[in-house]
């Protein structure tokens, strides 16, 4: 019975952590290329019961009566990786990737990579993301990776990716990929780390346009749904065991 409880228990730890998995993508449903994640289990290593209860030749042998599953686990949390829908915003500093690959920044010395291509100009004429990050570009000279410096001037995205800026086409807008994306960590304002970039990966960008998140909110209120129904069952599957637990503790071993 005890061994029941715990089987139980830990549905209700699994769900509890699939409820949050559920409740950050709808949080996230505006979130510019914001990727959703699922949420997998595993399961406890079967244990084998057995007893001694067997007579055989007069003496007790062991006598297996079967596995028993321990419960559910957290497996792995997993990025869904499927496009978004563009909106067009007609907007210079607004990027949508097609496709596979992503952007490259800079926060501090680390090299981060993310889908959100709601780009702006700050006061020092560089070309950041949203939390201030610098987006980085190919300077089309020195081959270096590089800080996009616009300053004032118009700046235009050709297909190949290169940048037209005040009329000269001075760097190329970087963007990577990666042989496996589930290598790759996220860690936080919609970036992303990963070993072993492919720069000269083959990318589709867009200007004037923004990826979307690609969360379905209707699936999301469905599984929300039905994850607070298993959880409630748990709930009185343990509230029975329980009461069981009680009645055997007080009732079944009481001398009268």
């Amino acid at each position: 019975m005890i061994r029941s409880l715990y089987t139980s228990v830990s549905g209700l730890i699994s769900l509890e952590n699939k409820q949050a998995v559920i409740s950050n993508n709808m949080a996230n449903a505006n979130t510019n290329g914001f990727k959703s994640e699922e949420l997998s289990f595993k399961s406890f290593k079967d244990v084998m019961i057995q007893n001694k209860d067997k007579i055989v030749g007069g003496q007790n042998v062991q006598n297996k009566l079967g596995k028993l599953s321990l419960g559910v686990a957290m497996d792995n949390v997993n990025t869904v990786f499927t496009q978004g829908n563009f909106k067009e915003t007609s907007k210079a500093g607004d990027f949508a990737i097609d496709g596979r690959g992503f952007f490259v920044v800079q926060r501090g010395s680390e090299r981060l990579f993310t889908r959100d291509g709601n780009f702006r100009v700050d006061n020092d004429g560089f070309l950041i993301t949203t939390t201030g990050d610098n987006v980085l570009g190919v300077n089309r000279n020195t081959g270096n990776l590089e800080p996009i410096f616009v300053g004032n001037s118009k700046f235009v995205l050709h297909s190949d990716r290169s940048l037209d800026i005040g009329g000269r086409k001075t760097h190329n807008l970087a963007t990577a990929d990666f042989r496996d994306y589930s290598t790759l960590d996220k860690i936080g304002d919609n970036y992303y780390k990963g070993k072993n970039p492919i720069y000269n990966a083959n990318v589709t960008v867009y200007q004037g346009f923004i990826e979307t998140s690609n969360v379905n909110i209707t699936n999301e209120m469905v599984n929300m749904l039905t994850t607070m129904r298993n959880f409630e069952t748990n709930q009185k599957f343990v509230s029975m065991i329980d009461e069981s637990l009680g009645k055997a503790a007080s009732e079944i071993g009481a001398i009268r």
